[in-house]
């Protein structure tokens, strides 16, 4: 039986629990989920690639099926290359919907053989953003409930202002 491979991408600058929870639901559905750091040259991030892939594979080390990677190309040819059948994208409101339909459709034209999957996110994540756990960081405030325990000292590390006046 071939083995069912589905594709989690995106920037994870930095990974939020709302990512979290896509990605172990996805995990539940497919043999194989490839979280994949998108890498792409018009965005300015925060943190560098090596440190958004140490931060996913710390935050998925307890999910099995799931492996990280970086990408900077097309999804489409990543999406063939790895022999994956769906690409899953979470979706807090629809002002994401516009944006990832008009994605999935380039995709699918680009690359038939991939479906994209539209998971809502979880009421408790609705509001989330990496933008916003970044901001509140930056501000001095309590992201605690925002990203995985397993990093938050690594975000801190990075963005509270207590750490830069050291």
């Amino acid at each position: 039986m071939k083995k069912r491979i589905a594709i989690c991408p995106g920037s994870f600058d930095c990974i939020t629990m709302g990512h979290l929870d896509i990605i172990t639901r996805a995990a539940l559905m497919f043999d194989e989920i490839i979280v994949v750091a998108m890498n792409n040259a018009e965005k300015h991030y925060t943190f560098s690639p090596e440190e958004r892939i140490e931060m996913i594979k710390k935050s998925t080390a307890g999910i099995k099926n799931v492996t990280v990677e970086l990408f900077d190309g097309l999804l489409a040819d990543y999406a063939a290359k790895k022999n994956a059948c769906a690409i899953i994208k979470g979706l807090r409101a629809m002002s994401d919907f516009e944006y990832e339909f008009q994605m999935a459709l380039t995709n699918k034209k680009l690359n038939p053989a991939v479906e994209t999957l539209f998971l809502t996110t979880s009421a408790q994540n609705m509001y989330l953003s990496s933008s916003m756990v970044k901001q509140i960081a930056s501000l001095g405030g309590d992201i605690s409930d925002f990203v995985p325990p397993v990093i938050l000292g690594d975000i801190l590390k990075k963005l509270s202002p207590k750490s830069q006046n050291l």
